[in-house]
């Protein structure tokens, strides 16, 4: 009996089963370990990769979701493989005499993770057919795991996207959306799409929790891209919380509502993504508003306000940042 392939071998199917049950199950606990270095390493080469070629990094996602299915099968298959040579005699050639070599026990260990059936070998005694049946659990584990997972991340990816769209749909800067939504008076249309907005950022801020690697999914059309269209919006509210004049505000509650999902979406992706800028952000200019008609406050004012959201709006730049973007009104991209 071989002690270090038997110890590595369980050190190995031990790491497969914690890190696969912490991403797939675990809502509360984020992506597990390798797979967390996995995602964060494989996005910082490709960031190096991709220089001024940002459409290379709309294999990220996909990319690192086929990595992390295949390190979960490797450990597995290389955990039960050492297992089985750490023993003695733990396998029997039903079709010809002599050792077992290392491609056998390989392949004998593929067929019963795979759950084909045993073909020209079988385990030798009660140990190791215990043994060959929970290789092929943990084969149905992973397998059944893994397409519930990859289908549900799917989802999210969608949902992401549509939450960006219905954003980008009010306008592609925040002033655009304060000049289309101006009725000479109110700006009382954007209560409705503010609060369903609302709503679509708190089913992504879950979804960022249970799936972190919708981070990672990255999207050349700025019209789907949740970091710049969360920006945008952001400055909206901004501009309508400190910039417009009180008396021609929408309601109090929506303006609430939204920055409070918004900052809920910021504090998940701070725990484990992003980092707040060194500096904020330039500041939206008021001037292009009072052409437009709407009434405002002053600059002054407006300035002494935004010290108030200064972290804020320094975390928003940190969020774009990270999503290899520049901020929305210095930059088309």
């Amino acid at each position: 009996m071989n002690l270090l392939y038997l110890g590595v071998g369980v050190v190995l199917l031990l790491l497969a089963v914690v890190d696969l049950l912490w991403t797939t199950l675990w809502v509360e606990g984020r992506a597990g370990p390798l797979t967390s270095r996995l995602m964060s390493n494989t996005w910082e080469v490709l960031k190096k990769v991709a220089g001024e070629r940002p459409r290379v990094l709309s294999f990220s996602g996909p990319l690192i979701l086929v990595l992390g299915l295949t390190m979960w099968i490797a450990l597995l298959w290389s955990g039960w493989t050492l297992l089985f040579a750490g023993g003695e005699e733990t396998l029997i050639d039903t079709r010809n005499t002599g050792p077992i070599s290392w491609t056998e026990r390989f392949y004998f260990v593929g067929y019963t993770v795979f759950t084909m059936g045993n073909g020209d070998f079988t385990p030798n005694g009660g140990i190791w057919q215990v043994a060959t049946a929970l290789t092929t659990a943990s084969g149905m584990l992973f397998v059944t795991l893994s397409v519930t997972y990859v289908l549900n991340v799917l989802s999210a990816v969608t949902q992401k996207r549509s939450l960006a769209s219905s954003i980008h749909g009010l306008g592609g800067q925040s002033t655009e959306i304060l000049e289309t939504s101006w009725d000479g008076d109110s700006f009382q249309g954007l209560d409705g799409p503010l609060n369903l907005i609302a709503n679509q950022l708190g089913t992504l801020t879950a979804n960022h929790k249970a799936y972190p690697i919708l981070h990672y999914f990255f999207t050349t059309e700025r019209s789907q891209a949740p970091t710049t269209n969360i920006a945008i919006l952001d400055e909206t509210l901004t501009l309508l919380r400190f910039g417009v004049d009180p008396e021609h505000r929408p309601s109090e509650p929506t303006i609430t509502q939204t920055r409070s999902s918004v900052q809920t979406y910021l504090d998940e992706l701070e725990s484990g993504f992003v980092g707040p800028a060194s500096q904020p952000p330039p500041a939206p200019d008021l001037e292009q508003l009072r052409d437009s008609g709407i009434p405002t406050v002053s600059d002054e004012g407006f300035t002494n306000s935004l010290v108030e959201v200064d972290d804020r709006c320094r975390l928003l730049l940190g969020l774009v940042e990270s999503d290899a973007r520049n901020w929305p009104n210095t930059d088309s991209q």
